[in-house]
């Protein structure tokens, strides 16, 4: 990751989200190792191409360094245990939860039903 190079980076970021998914604790196993993962993630997470009206065929290949780090960093949250997302928003404080809104819009919908 520290190389910068865009295809490298790419390629790592499939390659860890791959790692992530391959077994039930790995996530949770690499939340020590954030403090060296994150910091690059902080530099390229809003380096998303602007074309406009567009189109952008490297979504295609999933080459989008910027839409990769954050499913990067979703994946991380969500299979990092409980401590994950505070390791992740005290190293990239821009980064906002997915996964805490959809879990608090899910909670207000099902108190909106056992209420009526």
């Amino acid at each position: 990751l520290n190389t910068r190079c865009p295809q490298v980076m790419c390629r790592t970021l499939k390659a860890l989200q791959q790692l992530i998914k391959s077994g039930d604790y790995v996530g949770q196993a690499l939340v020590p190792y954030y403090r060296q993962l994150l910091p690059i993630f902080s530099l390229f997470k809003n380096k998303n191409v602007n074309i406009g009206d567009s189109i952008d065929y490297h979504q295609r290949f999933e080459e989008n360094l910027g839409d990769l780090i954050q499913e990067t960093l979703e994946l991380m949250e969500r299979r990092g245990g409980p401590d994950a997302f505070i390791n992740i928003k005290y190293m990239i404080p821009t980064y906002e939860s997915n996964i805490r809104k959809t879990l608090s819009k899910e909670n207000k919908s099902f108190a909106n039903i056992q209420t009526t």
